[in-house]
């Protein structure tokens, strides 16, 4: 029963992120970058201090003996969410989702240049094999044409959503080294909470005043965001890491539905063939942790395809 709760609270926060991401994205053509991320960390706040409050947690789940380290982690991610919400007013929401799979791949890289992991054949294997996918699903992006607005304009939002995935791949290291020492609530909170700074930074480049509607989605998406992290958080009290892993991959069929229903994004039949390589690649890489034993560590709750 409790395995059933945990993978239900996983899809929960897949939809809820997917959800955020395409009010973000409702947004951008009125709204700047550094605007968005302010209202999606600000309103954010509230709720992860309110779920602490009511976990009765707030003194103790907020103690940290890092702060610089918390600090690292928000100008890392805050890089990350800065390109893939600019890259949400290039592409395609499935596209954006699609290609943003390419963190947990260039994870695997960085744990081992960085954190000095073995990077065994198998794993390797199929993080080429998802890399694979990756370039299946930019191919029609990248590729040489007449030089027209639309495909310069695409080229751009995968520049952006690559270097995205890149940053959140180096937050998971930074977040795997704050985990030896930091419990997961003090990691969300302070990263809501450096994001909303920084992103203050941005005010005197272009911030608008957004109509009612675009204010509300932008509310929205804080709270959204918030519920859907601690969402994820309480996913891992309840079961295994290798149990609801996988259904991470399932925000591609979501983000898939709400780009059809709400943007009119048709999915391309390459990146239909890209996403269903990328999810096994990476469907390959949880199962052969699992089968070998190897533990995820105290980061994962955390992470999310989305920041």
């Amino acid at each position: 029963m409790s395995s059933f709760t945990g993978i239900a609270l996983k899809l929960a926060s897949v939809v809820l992120f997917v959800v955020m991401s395409a009010l973000i994205k409702a947004t951008t053509e009125d709204v700047p970058t550094g605007q968005a991320m302010f209202f999606r960390s600000f309103f954010a706040l509230p709720v992860i201090l309110g779920w602490l409050m009511w976990r009765h947690d707030l003194r103790t789940g907020l103690r940290t003996s890092r702060p610089m380290g918390h600090v690292w982690r928000g100008l890392i991610g805050v890089c990350g969410m800065g390109f893939g919400f600019s890259s949400l007013a290039y592409l395609p929401l499935p596209d954006v989702t699609a290609i943003g799979f390419a963190a947990p791949l260039m994870t695997v890289i960085f744990a081992a240049l960085i954190l000095g992991e073995r990077l065994r054949v198998y794993r390797m294997s199929a993080v080429l094999l998802g890399l694979v996918g990756v370039v299946v699903i930019l191919a029609p992006r990248l590729s040489i044409s007449s030089g027209g607005a639309m495909e310069s304009s695409a080229q751009i939002g995968v520049i952006l959503v690559l270097a995205s995935a890149m940053f959140r791949a180096l937050a998971q290291i930074h977040i795997r080294r704050l985990a030896q020492t930091e419990q997961t609530a003090a990691i969300v909170f302070y990263f809501s909470m450096t994001t909303t700074l920084l992103s203050l930074l941005t005010l005197p480049f272009g911030w608008t005043m957004p109509d009612a509607g675009a204010i509300a989605m932008l509310i929205c998406a804080g709270l959204i965001g918030g519920v859907a992290q601690i969402f994820i958080t309480s996913a891992y009290r309840f079961a295994d890491a290798a149990v609801i892993a996988p259904f991470d991959y399932a925000s591609i069929l979501f983000a898939m539905i709400i780009g059809y229903v709400f943007f009119a994004d048709v999915p391309t039949p390459q990146m239909l063939l890209g996403s269903a390589i990328v999810i096994l690649s990476g469907l390959l890489i949880i199962w052969r942790e699992r089968a070998l034993g190897l533990k995820r560590g105290k980061a994962r709750p955390t992470l999310t395809p989305q920041g």
